[in-house]
């Protein structure tokens, strides 16, 4: 493998995105059916002249509404691990769309994590000398496990250094 080969080389290419439950078209079906049922509920208000009880209904849609897509907003932002045999690079992405980005030598970067016994893997750190960045805070410990699991392999290997084949 030629020198230039070997810069190319990509051990880990993680890209860690927030997990949402709620699909688009789940999200469409439940403003459906609140407003559907907040409709339903403030019709015998509207009957009996307490007009003001239905606005109360069409701000608890709008309040829910707002609510899910502030969440939704939120799950735009992501976090990139790329580690290579000469470098490791962090790359933070916000909801609005301003990057931050942090480069490091393999050798010089160590995982810190925070486990418990009965959660699991809590938090989840890249140490380079006196600094420290959280990563994947916004993953459940299974999925944070998981990636604790690749970039441990990963920067083993890249501390090996490239393998030469004859």
């Amino acid at each position: 493998m030629a020198e230039a080969d070997v810069d190319d080389v990509a051990l880990l290419d993680l890209t860690l995105r927030p997990r949402r439950s709620l699909t688009p078209a789940g999200f469409r079906a439940l403003m459906v059916a609140f407003a559907a049922a907040s409709v339903l509920y403030s019709v015998p208000f509207f009957l009996m002249r307490a007009w003001p009880v239905v606005g109360f209904f069409g701000l608890d849609v709008a309040l829910v509404y707002w609510a899910f897509r502030v969440n939704f907003r939120g799950a735009r932002a992501f976090e990139r691990l790329r580690v290579g045999y000469y470098e490791l690079s962090l790359a933070r992405v916000s909801a609005r769309g301003q990057r931050r980005e942090w480069r490091f030598r393999p050798e010089w970067v160590r995982l810190e994590r925070f486990d418990d016994e009965d959660y699991g893997l809590l938090r989840l750190w890249l140490r380079a000398r006196e600094r420290r960045w959280e990563i994947g805070g916004f993953l459940g410990p299974e999925q944070r496990e998981d990636a604790a699991k690749a970039l441990t392999r990963a920067l083993a290997d890249a501390r090996r250094g490239p393998t030469r084949t004859p």
